[in-house]
């Protein structure tokens, strides 16, 4: 093996064990009891939009030439 691919290895396997080890303080940290949240019921009035969408133009190749990207 050369020192780069050592290097990558070594780097990769510390990200991965740095990763789980995040996920799994997270998803230990999560396991309590939760908390009783009160439930607020919101009506919001209702809305009505009038209007209308503006013409849309579509271009058109008016030139008889070769297409040239520059």
């Amino acid at each position: 093996m050369t020192t780069e691919n050592l290097f990558s290895a070594v780097l990769t396997l510390s990200l991965l064990a740095g990763g789980a080890l995040a996920f799994g303080s997270d998803v230990a940290s999560k396991h309590t009891a939760p908390t009783p949240v009160a439930a607020l019921a919101v009506t919001l009035p209702t809305v009505t939009v009038l209007g209308r969408r503006a013409p849309t133009r579509v271009a058109v190749a008016t030139a008889t030439g070769d297409d040239r990207v520059e």
